[in-house]
């Protein structure tokens, strides 16, 4: 399932139920799930592997925990290493 930009627009509270439905589906039906997303929060909760773009270049590829670290993802998007 193609899902671009879903949680755009939704309080906290509704984009947690989101996730959960995201979830579900996933787990209850055996989708995978192609998810474009930036709200970090969300992509950290559903995604089980990542791989970040930038200008379509890929960045960095893996688990969400391995990602969120990487030197390249860390400058593209915040301009700068952060501790």
């Amino acid at each position: 399932m193609l899902l671009d930009e879903v949680m755009a627009g939704l309080t906290v509270g509704e984009a947690q139920d989101m996730v959960g439905i995201l979830d579900r589906l996933r787990r209850e039906f055996g989708l995978t799930l192609l998810v474009i997303e930036h709200v970090m929060k969300v992509v950290m909760a559903i995604c089980g592997r990542i791989i970040v773009l930038n200008y379509g270049s890929k960045l960095a590829e893996g688990a969400p925990e391995e990602v969120v670290g990487h030197k390249d993802v860390i400058s593209a998007y915040l301009g700068e290493e952060s501790a």
